[in-house]
């Protein structure tokens, strides 16, 4: 397994830990190259962080070999591949998976099929999950190859660069063709599962838009633009639409066996060459019935 690596050239004098620092490498991640095996090259010479830099030297980072957790167990199974390079990894979850493991379902997870995807074609990496998705929302997923990589992937999404769309289907015939719903979202109480809307949350914003209305039904496109967990689900269950197949926030089981819920859109810079990406995703088999 080669170790994974990241070269620019300086374009200012001072210390290489400035520069590193300017290039986006985190502080937690640089103690991890210094610490834990990777290695520091200035014009191809081993240095340190303390090293004084010219114009034009060449810099390489080598980072240390990551390994798997003690909870995260590599399996083979089907892995639906939209994008990979060695940065990124971008697929398809299914419907009805887990995106990691836990303590009562340790095997089968969405994390336990890429662990052994990169086992198999000798990823230097632990894998680390920048988007994740509830066990029954189906759709895109972006998963980065390092920890360098995920800190970048962090900062875009700070930064609001970073775009995840979403198509579900909800209950009741929806009137407005465009919506914003900002709502603050925290835990309910006496819960470890549920959140809600309440006047303590984080605050939280869901944008909104009609693609169709059906009987007792609609078809919507939505976006966030913050993160919290079960955002969209709380926020459509706050106005009167929940999902269809959410019987955690209201929604019935009637047409649909899981909640109408899946990200058909990813938009983000790619963290080394600052390309702007797109990927799309058609709705899953169950969805797609729906229409």
């Amino acid at each position: 397994m080669k170790a994974f690596q990241v070269e620019f050239t300086a374009t200012e004098r001072g210390l290489l830990r400035n520069a590193l620092q300017n290039y986006g490498i985190s502080k937690r991640t640089l103690a991890s190259v210094k610490y834990s095996g990777g290695h520091l090259l200035v014009n191809g010479s081993e240095v340190t962080v303390r090293h004084p830099l010219e114009i034009g030297d060449a810099v390489t980072v080598v980072f240390p070999k990551e390994a798997n957790g003690k909870g995260l167990a590599a399996e083979n199974g089907p892995l639906v591949i939209v994008y990979e390079d060695a940065a990124l990894l971008i697929v398809e979850k299914p419907p009805g998976q887990n995106t990691i493991p836990s303590r009562n379902q340790p095997l089968g997870s969405l994390a336990n099929i890429v662990a052994g995807h990169f086992e198999q074609h000798g990823v230097p990496s632990t894998l680390h999950i920048a988007t994740r998705l509830d066990k029954d929302t189906s759709g895109l997923v972006c998963i980065a190859k390092n920890r360098h990589i995920h800190h970048l992937l962090s900062v875009q999404q700070q930064e609001k660069r970073m775009n995840r769309r979403y198509e579900a289907f909800v209950h009741g015939e929806v009137t407005d063709e465009k919506a914003i719903i900002t709502a603050p979202i925290g835990r309910k109480e006496a819960s470890i599962i549920e959140r809600e809307v309440r006047a303590d949350g984080k605050f939280a914003e869901t944008e909104m838009d009609l693609i169709q209305t059906m009987k007792g039904a609609s078809h919507i496109r939505l976006k966030l633009n913050t993160g919290r967990t079960h955002q969209i689900r709380v926020h459509l269950a706050h106005i009167g639409h929940p999902l269809l197949g959410d019987d955690l926030y209201g929604g019935g089981l009637g047409i649909i066996a899981r909640q109408a819920l899946h990200c058909t859109e990813l938009q983000l810079d790619h963290p080394l060459s600052g390309e702007r990406m797109e990927f799309t995703s058609a709705l899953a088999d169950d969805m797609h019935a729906l229409i």
